[in-house]
């Protein structure tokens, strides 16, 4: 085999990326990892780490002024937060990635690759082959919205709203998804002024409907205006900033616009039209990753569609390392290599105050693929909360589907319920009864208690 020879080619140095290549190397199998940009990928260096990092001081400050007794400030040093930010981001050098590629027995090959032929990609001009699969895990990329002036008008999207090294004295947020809600919060609480424009009547449409409200009174109480149901007609750039104006004639104002309005799978410019797929929409693949029609190209990740979560793009990425060592010599290692949690046991955290710990199917979800489900809501208020902080508000929700007594979806809103969300995830992939359940005893004083509250609601 020579130097450009591979059993695998993995486009997309990612976390994803690195998973999958992680697995063929880690089986014997010779793996290139091909990154255009920085090894580690986005959630690295512009998404998941910095944004966590931004986040999480003004939680623990938050957290402390809600028990009496704790000497805290008013504010954030917000040049140390962004330092930390900084350190967590490897000041956006990747050659601590490069070298645990190297030591995992990866090839990492800089630059941007092309699928140019059968088993074929072609790297700047260089060209590899592979002699079992080529696979895709180059992520997502931000939709920017089809908007008058936009594209005139000099913006955030996600990446610079996570590695900007000055506090913006007013920024506009334009989305109330995920990175629409924690970014207004990170930066509302490092000192900036924000305002949350969102097209529905709350944040987080895509929860339980009651999810979006605690988050809304969470980001009014750091200072966050929202304007709620309200479109977009135009953005112009203004002396000090740029200007919204809205279709109800009203305008906004800020030095700052955050566009944050979703993300799309990075499948263009790839070469995937010669193969019959569609450049800028999703993979089609199979619970192994295998890409429909082409039975030596694999996809996982954010390119397939299926959930936009780092987590769980990793985890497609096991799956699918699994089934490129399974075709290459041991089938009985396809019975670990169907990656099917990505259809009913998505689990997803929102890291804002309050957080927000998600998994499974909301009840609207439930009753649209036709199960019978009981719905149960409990206040979050036990002994661990009260313990927790002062003034404790939170609520969880237990969807049952009643014909097998299993969970179909867990929400949880309030102060640190992130590390709750596993213990749901395992109940569902797990698909315990909640007779069964009524047996594993959650510890006191914790919030954990809720899962009592929530089985008694339920009338155990």
């Amino acid at each position: 085999m020579t130097s450009d020879e591979f059993d695998v080619i993995v486009i997309g140095g990612g976390p994803v990326g690195e998973n999958a290549a992680g697995r063929t190397a880690a089986g014997g199998l010779r793996t290139a990892l091909v990154e255009a940009e920085r090894f580690g990928g986005e959630c690295s260096y512009w998404a998941c780490m910095p944004s966590k990092a931004l986040l999480r001081p003004g939680h623990a400050l938050a957290a402390a002024k809600r028990l009496p007794g704790v000497p805290v400030g008013d504010r954030l040093d917000a040049a140390a937060v962004l330092a930390r930010r900084d350190g967590f981001t490897s000041h956006w050098d990747d050659a601590g990635q490069v070298q645990w590629a190297e030591g995992a027995g990866i090839v990492p090959i800089r630059g941007r690759g092309v699928v140019t032929g059968e088993r074929e990609v072609t790297v700047d001009g260089r060209v590899l082959t592979a002699r079992r699969a080529v696979v895709l895990a180059t992520g997502s990329v931000p939709r920017v919205p089809s908007l008058s002036g936009l594209s005139e008008v000099p913006h955030w999207g996600s990446r610079e709203a996570t590695s900007a090294h000055e506090v913006p004295e007013s920024l506009v947020v334009l989305g109330g998804g995920v990175v629409g809600v924690e970014m207004a919060q990170a930066w509302a609480r490092l000192g900036s002024r924000v305002t949350l424009v969102i097209s529905q009547d709350r944040p987080l449409p895509k929860f339980e409907d009651f999810v979006g409200e605690y988050v809304a009174d969470g980001l009014r109480e750091d200072g966050v205006t929202i304007r709620a149901s309200a479109k977009t007609a135009s953005v112009s750039a203004v002396e000090g900033g740029v200007e919204l104006v809205l279709a109800d004639g009203t305008s906004i104002v800020g030095e700052h616009l955050l566009v944050a309005t979703g993300r799309e799978p990075a499948t263009r410019d790839l070469g995937l039209e010669a193969f019959g797929l569609e450049a800028g929409r999703a993979l089609p693949v199979d619970d192994t990753g295998r890409v429909s029609g082409v039975d030596w190209l694999y996809g996982c990740g954010d390119v397939t569609g299926r959930a936009l979560l780092t987590h769980q793009g990793k985890y497609a990425a096991r799956a699918v390392g699994t089934a490129i060592l399974a075709d290459a010599r041991d089938p009985e290692l396809w019975s670990a290599s169907a990656a099917t949690a990505d259809h009913t046991a998505v689990p997803q955290v929102v890291f804002t105050d309050p957080e927000v710990g998600f998994v499974g199917r909301t009840a609207e979800q439930a009753r649209a693929a036709g199960l019978d489900v009981r719905v149960v809501d409990v206040d979050i208020a036990v002994a661990g909360s009260s313990l927790h902080a002062d003034g404790y508000r939170g609520k969880a929700r237990m969807v049952v589907d009643e014909g097998t007594r299993t969970l179909v979806g867990v929400t949880f809103v309030g102060p640190d319920v992130a590390e709750m969300v596993h213990a749901a995830t395992v109940a569902i992939v797990g698909e315990v009864t909640v007779d069964r359940l009524w047996h594993a005893v959650p510890s006191y004083p914790t919030i954990s208690e809720v899962w009592l509250r929530l089985l008694e609601a339920y009338g155990l």
